[in-house]
């Protein structure tokens, strides 16, 4: 797989296409990526003795790894191609 965790990427398929986010997890068993801000999806925790009723909250989950692609640094547009790796030493 071509992606990595902090890349930054955009969308290609589903719900929340044209979204741009970086890449929070990767998945490379079953070839999924978490995108911050995509795919988001409501859940839910029980009540506890801490918070008696419950609580209600938003979290991104899994997009397959080919509905994304990666954002070109110097145009902003999506590439197939990874961005390259800077070899600058200082």
């Amino acid at each position: 797989m071509k992606f990595k965790k902090g890349d930054d990427v955009v969308v290609i398929a589903g719900n929340s296409k044209d979204h741009r986010g970086t890449i929070l997890e990767v998945d490379r068993a079953r070839n999924r990526v978490v995108v911050d801000g995509a795919n988001v999806r409501w859940k839910t925790r029980k009540p506890t003795q801490q918070q008696p009723k419950g609580e209600r909250f938003q979290e991104a989950t899994s997009i397959h790894a080919s509905n994304v692609m990666h954002v070109d640094p110097a145009s902003g547009k999506p590439t197939r191609k990874a961005p390259a790796k800077s070899t600058s030493k200082k």
